[in-house]
This record gives structure tokens, C-alpha cells and sequence, in this order.
């Protein structure tokens, strides 16, 4: 049973524009340190080449390789839709279940729709969303006659209060840039480090050559966790001594991709409180820095969130978006949590596109984020 919707939401405007800088800040060294490559030699994994880098290789060679990539993808695409499904089971548990259990046998008055609000704030839709969509319902009530029929209102007025504007942008675009840098932050635990390999995985997965920028140079497991993911994925690591100056690190990956002709940069950064001043005018340090070997460089600079903060994770955005100005947000461990719904809180309050969302340990367990899917999976 379909609905019509009425009236349409207005999109909010991603904040673009950097806020000035400090210059005479404690905690980075002076500015021009950042317009070279550091003094010491940088260390340098290089991963053996793949075969489709060989100029030997034949196009009638490499066609029963696509087919096989081809088919691999499909299934890979379907075994995600599963593992979302899995992923999500503590939030549908809280939504689908008890949405049949509140028909049955119920008209929809104000008593059930009153629960419907509670059960949709607890997942953390959002105040907002949810007493937009139980207004909805009220709407329409009468055509409501099953369970069914409520989850699928629901569905669509989701995605109608989730930021359209943003809808068509959740799946990145590799055009005009090469290569593309890309900036990843976030506050420490929220699986920034392995998020980046997986990322890593993905792209190289799709043909893309990967340089990764072991930024987080005062976390010396970061870079060994980094060069593992390296290793696992086909990926180019460029890391500099414990303690190193992180600006430092990231010009030079973003020089060697540019020699070796790359198409991916991923710039990992220290994970830091978001309230922390010093730590964030080091990450507007790295954006300069990244600018200056190439215009327009970071192209984007993605947050990191853990799903099971809740509300957390939204101020968590809010802050960093005014300091760097954030062009995307990754949302993992999404299943660990029964507040699935935070997806569709951040990106309609922020106006920011989720690019991935992350729902397992396994390194296909990070996809770009469709919403018509995460819904079909969430209800």
C-alpha cells in the first residue's frame, strides 16, 4: 500500500567556508615547515603492483577478469544487504516488533500514536522527525490497516525528512580531481584507523591505486594498524618517525601520489576530543598544508562516528563542521546499538551526506550509505 506525501522539507546548506586561524598558536610549529616535505626521509611501504597496472595485459586478457569482478560485486552487494539486515537487528527489534505489537487488535488513536512517537524517539530519530512523522500518520490514519502498512508510511517519511538535497550525494565522485585527498578526523575509539583501511580496501576493490598517509604520528599503533591495512588492501603507506609533525606526513603521501600517478589519498589523523583547541588547529594545519602542494586539496574531510553515542556523536559533528568544515560523515558500529536511527538524526540536522556506514568487524562490513536501503533493513 502506497502513500502520498504532501509538502516537501527544506534542505540545509553544508557549512563550507574554513573559520580563520590562529597563527600564533602553541601547539604547531611555524608556518612555513609546512610548505616542504620534513627533513628526514620518509618510509615508504610499497605493495607489489597489480595485474592491471601491467601494460602487457590485453583488453580479451582482462575481459573474463571484469566478468568475474562483475558478479563478485553483485554478490558482495547482496551479502551487505544481509549483513545490514543482521547489523540492525537491535534497532528493528525496537522498531518493527513493536510496531506490529502496537496494531494488534488497536485502532490508531492518540494512546498508539503517543507510543509510536516514544518508540521512534528511543531509537534516536530525533524529536523533530518523529513528531513529524506521528503527524503524518494522523493524517492518513483511516488507509492504515496493518502493520505493514504503518512501516511503510514510516519509511517514506523518512526519507522525506531526511535531507534530499544530500540524498543524491551520498555516492562519491572521483571526476576532476586526481588525485582525490581525502581527510579523515574523529575523537579517539570511534574506529577511525580501521575505517580508513576498509576504505582503503573498498577503493582499491574498484580499480582505484591507494596512497595512505599515517598521520596519527603520536599513536605508534596507529601506524603499525595502518600498515597492516596497507598490506591487507594493496595500498602505498607513507609514515614518518613517532612524534613527527602530522602536516609533514600528509604533504608527502600527497606528493608521492602525485609522482606515482594515484588516485585516492586517505590522510589518517590523531583521534582528539572535540573540545580540545590545540588538536584542532592541528587538523586546520594539515587542511593548509594539504592545500598548498595541491589547490583545493583536501576535496574531502570526513568525521567518524560511532553510532552507539547517540546524541553525542551529533555535537560531536556540529564542532568539528565549524572547525574544518566537514563535506561528509562515516557512521560505524551501527551494530552494536539499538539507536540506528541516529543516521537519520545527523543527516537531516546537519545537512551533511552519510557517505559510509559501518555494521561489523569484517572489511566488507563498510558500504557507501544508501538510505532507501538502510531503511528497507531498519523496518
Amino acid at each position: 500500500m502506497s502513500f502520498s506525501l504532501f509538502g516537501k522539507k527544506k534542505s540545509k546548506k553544508s557549512k563550507n567556508s574554513e573559520p580563520a586561524v590562529s597563527e600564533d598558536s602553541a601547539h604547531e610549529p611555524a608556518e612555513q615547515e609546512a610548505d616542504e616535505p620534513a627533513n628526514s626521509e620518509p618510509e615508504m611501504e610499497i605493495q607489489p603492483d597489480s595485474p592491471d597496472d601491467s601494460e602487457s595485459e590485453t583488453d580479451a586478457e582482462s575481459l573474463p577478469d571484469k566478468k568475474e569482478e562483475s558478479r563478485r560485486r553483485a554478490e558482495d552487494s547482496g551479502g551487505f544487504f544481509r549483513r545490514l539486515k543482521m547489523g540492525l537487528s537491535k534497532t528493528r527489534a525496537l522498531l518493527t516488533t513493536d510496531v506490529d505489537d502496537l496494531l494488534l487488535g488497536r485502532k490508531i488513536d492518540e494512546n498508539l500514536l503517543e507510543e509510536l512517537e516514544e518508540k521512534l524517539i528511543t531509537s534516536d530519530l530525533g524529536v523533530e522527525t518523529s513528531m513529524s512523522i506521528v503527524d503524518r500518520i494522523r493524517e492518513v490514519r483511516g488507509r492504515i490497516q496493518t502493520g505493514e502498512d504503518l512501516k511503510a508510511l514510516i519509511r517514506e517519511e523518512i526519507l522525506r525528512e531526511m535531507d534530499e538535497e544530500n540524498q543524491g550525494q551520498t555516492q562519491e565522485s572521483f571526476m576532476g580531481f586526481s588525485p582525490k585527498v581525502i581527510l579523515v578526523t574523529g575523537v579517539n575509539g570511534v574506529g577511525k584507523t580501521t575505517t580508513i583501511g576498509k576504505m582503503a580496501a573498498l577503493y582499491t576493490r574498484q580499480g582505484k591505486k591507494v596512497i595512505l598517509a599515517a598521520g596519527d604520528t603520536f599513536r605508534a599503533a596507529a601506524c603499525e594498524q595502518l600498515a597492516m591495512w596497507a598490506e591487507r588492501s594493496g595500498a602505498t603507506l607513507i609514515r614518518h618517525k613517532e612524534n613527527s609533525d602530522p602536516a609533514s606526513v600528509a604533504y608527502d603521501a600527497l606528493d608521492a601520489a602525485i609522482a606515482r600517478k594515484a588516485d585516492i589519498v586517505l590522510v589518517d589523523t590523531a583521534g582528539r576530543l572535540h573540545n580540545k583547541v590545540n588538536l584542532m588547529e592541528e587538523l586546520k594545519k594539515i587542511r593548509r598544508t594539504l592545500d598548498k602542494r595541491m589547490p583545493g586539496a583536501p576535496h574531502e574531510t570526513l568525521l567518524v562516528l560511532d553510532a552507539t553515542t547517540g546524541q553525542n556523536a551529533l555535537k560531536q559533528a556540529e564542532i568539528f563542521h565549524e572547525a574544518v568544515g566537514l563535506t561528509g560523515l562515516v557512521l560505524t558500529k551501527l551494530d552494536g546499538t539499538a539507536r540506528g536511527g541516529i543516521v537519520v538524526s545527523i543527516q537531516k540536522q546537519m545537512g551533511l551526506p552519510i557517505r559510509y556506514i559501518g555494521v561489523g568487524e569484517a572489511m566488507e562490513d563498510l558500504q557507501p550509505f544508501d538510505a532507501k536501503a538502510f531503511l528497507e533493513a531498519m523496518f
